[in-house]
């Protein structure tokens, strides 16, 4: 501690707040003359009293602060005590009388009163020594930081021996149980730096090291250290009938929101090594070991110094902290330089900004230049122009607006023992604090505040000029830090978010490195870059909390965030196509964190369903398939495989996007994953034939195809429709086997091909799986073989298949294999289609199946598109069966595709236009609907639960203005099916 120049504090007194005559303050110092006069020491105390400078200071004193106030009169003798002695003096004493009775303490309230005794005297103490003009300001702030330093070293100890007592200890003879013990206690900010202000509170932060301990107690280590700390902060912050000692803030902790109390010194230095954050080095610029394991803590740091300083010009943490400065101006409304109202610690021209000006310079130049590493910030600022870095005329001038502001802070915070730093409101607010600051004329303290202030703006912006302007919406946020910045939790709710506390949550999540997308400094710094219009386009969804929470999961399924982040950087629409994804298609969101690679095909400039993609799919797994078997894999049609899915998966995602952003309409969509699978099948069956070829020959004069029905036949498929398929084959009539070294007879090699198919396409690999496959539509369904001759095919459909098989014939399509076989395929279809029906039998099975259907499926629920009455199974039954029964005379209605078919039944005249009309126009709603359902959602549509981007989105697809209209459009349109199923099957 500094000393002063000896004599009693009250000798020494060389200034005082102002008091008014006849006011408050010359009225409390009249009732405490009166008491310390009768008292036993009153005719000794009496010379004291009559003085001239005891009378202003106390007098100004009264009358300027309530809790000063309150101080001197709860012991009347401690005040003359302290009067009549050398500060210095009064000061050690408290010190020792605290040890003493910390030495005998034998509980945690006997410790808490010892250690608020010791507190409130210093309180006393330097308000007098400080208010007098006794001691300088910054001697001020050193005495309040070693009172800290001394309450926390004595309860570290007092805890320790309670641990010795407990038998959770072992204690070495001769030595204070927690010298040695591994634990210490980081000093950090204005403690730190030896400038605590009046009524501050401690930021520290706790450390232990595991190889030093001596516990030897039950508990893990962890566990213990935790307690410890946790009753270290009772003994320190909880109120008392006599007060508190200091607020503690441990938030500076490596990532506060996710760890212990107490931290390893192994877990710390991973930590920093690792995901450090720029602010947290700024921070440990400050720290210092105040109580503990001052070796062990003195190492830590001394390990610790690479991260802090660094051994280049760090212009980026620069930046960082300059921009965390903007922020705290822009976002607590800190606009100009004021008087009324400033807050002189945040504010423009403030406190903070002396600090930043210091603290970014020793950032940038500190790794090289060991002598500006100094935690205080004056020190600093005379070894910055040293070197220098400053120019002497604005060191001083900061050096002088640094003590002039934080004397003022003294003074704001003196009034009520109140951790604030803003200047009163209003005039007569600004006229008290004037008073107590010793000024008698308020406008002559305004102007000298407002120099003060506008003297630090300047030099503050000369710094970073030509910084470039921070841009996004949360450019005025404060995500950095231990702690909820209350501005930021205002914008992010104004932005829509419900739980802004969870996004910022989220936010530094992802700058502490939690998840392996963001563990590296240069994923981070990618991610910064990008933020802000991340979440303005998060915010900007229906749901802004169910789209940040999904991005974050995504985020936590990517192995890497770089090439994320530099993609979303250099192609700014992909991040609102991302938001979107992220608020209202839950099933795209999990692909897309799946299969990252998808990112890169958003990117391709060809269309989804493109006819140059579809054509070069088989060009792509035949140039594959080749390298396979010239590398001499012994599995190439793996690779293959791999690929296929990788393409598929690409074209199928774009395809999502496309309905997604609204460039397809679902009938686009479901035709562009119809060309997709059919590209697919074709490319995989060839390339299951060659190698069914390689293995058993060829069958003479053999071909099969693909026959498509269901949705894929329809051209209607979904993001998730499987695939309905048939395989048909021929062969000349002599042709008995294969010609191969293993011969298969024709049957078994067909099914032998059909089974190969069906595994290319649906087996799981590393890449996944390209589709379901359902072959129960062929011959005889599950109790028929694989595969069909197209004979026996022909055969029965003629004689044996049941109207529901015919039904689904109308959807049939050949789609990959021979194109001759192929020809007589579809003839085949088409001559069975075209024969005349018994049109009252048809209409019969078809009520039927119907209610068989109904009986097995039936619900009432209108979002199940398919099964609900009037939905798309009626639907189709209505476009099927009048197919069946006017085909004969009108084979022009013939048409795979459902919605094409009732548009030609009108125009064969075999349905009015009224009901033509009516129908599509109902079919395209369910179609549009269902296209968005399957895209978005891996599971059933629940209005009650779904996101508000997904239900905005279906409303959007249905042409309608809210989600509730578009429930109404959907009960007419199922109201028009149903209706017209029963009046046109009959």
């Amino acid at each position: 501690m500094a000393k002063g120049e000896g004599g009693s504090l009250w000798q020494l007194i060389c200034e005082a707040p102002v008091s008014t005559a006849g006011g408050r303050g010359v009225t409390l110092f009249k009732d405490l003359t009166r008491e310390l006069e009768a008292s036993a020491t009153g005719d000794r105390l009496r010379p004291l009293l009559e003085d001239l400078k005891v009378r202003s200071l106390l007098s100004g004193m009264f009358e300027g602060s309530p809790y000063l106030t309150a101080l001197a009169q709860r012991d009347s003798q401690r005040l003359s005590a302290f009067l009549t002695s050398p500060p210095e003096t009064s000061y050690q004493d408290l010190v020792v009388a605290l040890r003493r009775q910390m030495a005998r303490a034998s509980d945690l309230a006997f410790a808490k009163s010892a250690l608020r005794q010791f507190k409130s005297g210093v309180a006393l103490l330097t308000a007098l020594a400080d208010l007098g003009g006794v001691w300088p300001v910054m001697t001020v702030t050193r005495v309040l930081s070693e009172t800290a330093d001394v309450a926390v070293n004595e309860a570290v100890r007092f805890l320790f021996r309670e641990a010795v007592a407990r038998g959770e200890w072992r204690a070495d003879t001769g030595e204070a149980a927690d010298a040695a013990s591994g634990y210490f206690v980081l000093a950090m900010g204005k403690w730190g730096a030896f400038e605590l202000n009046y009524s501050s509170d401690i930021d520290l932060i706790v450390f232990f090291d595991r190889d030093k301990t001596k516990y030897c107690g039950q508990q893990d280590l962890q566990s213990f250290y935790v307690r410890l700390t946790k009753d270290l902060v009772a003994l320190l912050e909880e109120r008392t009938p006599g007060g508190y000692v200091f607020r503690t803030d441990l938030r500076l902790r490596p990532d506060a929101g996710a760890t212990q109390v107490a931290l390893s010194t192994a877990a710390a230095h991973g930590y920093y090594e690792t995901v450090g954050q720029n602010w947290e080095r700024a921070a440990m610029i400050k720290a210092r070991v105040a109580a503990g394991d001052m070796t062990a803590g003195q190492e830590f740091l001394d390990e610790l110094a690479p991260f802090i300083w660094r051994k280049y010009l760090d212009y980026a943490a620069i930046a960082d902290i300059h921009a965390m400065k903007r922020q705290i101006h822009a976002h607590k409304g800190l606009g100009d330089v004021a008087v009324l109202g400033q807050n002189i610690k945040l504010g423009r021209g403030g406190i903070r900004e002396i600090e930043f000006f210091v603290q970014t310079q020793q950032l940038i130049a500190g790794g090289r230049q060991a002598d500006l590493r100094k935690r205080e910030t004056l020190a600093a600022l005379r070894a910055l122009e040293k070197r220098g870095w400053v120019q002497p005329v604005v060191a001083t001038e900061l050096d002088h607006a640094y003590r002039y502001l934080r004397r003022l802070e003294h003074r704001l915070q003196m009034v009520g023992d109140e951790q604030t730093h803003d200047m009163p409101g209003d005039d007569d607010g600004l006229l008290e604090i004037s008073r107590f600051c010793g000024h008698e004329d308020v406008g002559l303290f305004s102007r000298e505040l407002r120099q003060v202030l506008e003297t630090v703006e300047r030099h503050y912006a000369g710094l970073f000029e030509g910084a470039p302007a921070l841009s996004g919406a949360d450019s005025n946020m404060v995500f950095a830090g231990a702690t909820d910045d209350p501005a930021t939790v205002e914008e992010l709710a104004r932005l829509g978010y419900s739980q802004p506390s969870q996004v910022l949550a989220i936010v530094r999540s992802w700058h502490h490195g939690r998840t392996q997308a963001v563990r590296s400094a240069r994923a981070r710094e990618r991610l910064t870059e990008v933020q802000p219009l991340l979440i303005t386009a998060l915010a900007d969804t229906v749901d802004p909390d169910a789209a940040i929470a999904g991005f974050d999961r995504f985020l936590s399924e990517l192995p890497a965030g770089v090439q994320l982040f530099s993609l979303l950087k250099a192609n700014p629409a992909l991040i609102r196509l991302i938001a979107n994804i992220m608020g209202s298609a839950p099933r795209l969101a999990r692909i897309l964190s799946e299969r990252r690679r998808l990112l890169d095909a958003v990117l391709d400039p060809h269309a989804p369903g493109d006819a140059a993609v579809a054509s070069g799919l088989d060009g792509v797994l035949a140039r594959e398939f080749a390298q396979a078997r010239r590398q001499g894999r012994s599995e190439p049609l793996q690779d293959i495989l791999d690929r296929a899915r990788v393409i598929g998966s690409e074209q199928g995602f774009l395809t999502g996007l496309g309905l997604l952003t609204g460039s397809l309409t679902a009938a686009q969509a479901g035709a562009a994953y119809a060309t997709i699978a059919e590209r697919l099948v074709a490319a995989l069956l060839a390339d299951v034939t060659l190698e069914l070829e390689l293995d058993h020959g060829k069958v003479p004069g053999a071909a099969a195809v693909v026959v498509a029905l269901g949705k894929l036949g329809g051209r209607e498929m979904t993001a998730s429709s499987d695939l309905d398929l048939i395989l048909i084959y021929d062969f000349d009539d002599g042709a008995l086997q294969s010609d191969g070294p293993r011969p298969l007879a024709a049957a078994h090699y067909y099914a032998r091909l059909t089974q190969r198919l069906v595994t290319a396409l649906s087996a799981p690999t590393a890449e996944g799986k390209l589709y379901d496959v359902d072959m129960r539509l062929r011959p005889s369904g599950q109790k028929g073989p694989l595969a069909t001759r197209l004979s026996s095919f022909a055969a029965y459909q003629a004689s044996e298949a049941w109207t529901w098989e015919h039904m689904a014939l109308t959807r049939a399509r050949v789609i990959a294999g021979s194109r001759e076989l192929g020809v007589r395929t579809e003839a085949a279809i088409r001559d069975c289609l075209i024969k005349p029906r018994d049109r009252t039998q048809i209409a019969r099975d078809v009520h039927e199946m119907r209610a068989l259907i109904a009986k097995e499926k039936g619900t009432d629920n209108i979002w199940d598109l398919k099964q609900v009455r009037g939905g798309l199974v009626d639907l189709e039954f209505i476009a099927q069966h009048l197919q069946l029964i006017h085909a004969a005379s009108n084979p022009s209605v013939l048409d795979q595709n459902t919605l094409a078919a009732i548009g030609k039944l009108e125009a064969a005249g075999c349905l009015d236009r009224q009901t033509s009309s009516a129908l599509r126009k109902s079919g395209r709603l369910l179609s549009d609907l269902g296209q968005i359902l399957r895209l978005c959602l891996d599971h059933n549509f629940e209005p009650q639960t779904a996101p508000g981007g997904l239900k905005d989105l279906l409303a959007k697809a249905g042409g309608v203005v809210s989600f509730e209209n578009l429930e109404t459009e959907l009960i007419s349109a199922l109201a028009v099916i149903y209706q017209a199923f029963e009046r046109l099957i009959v």
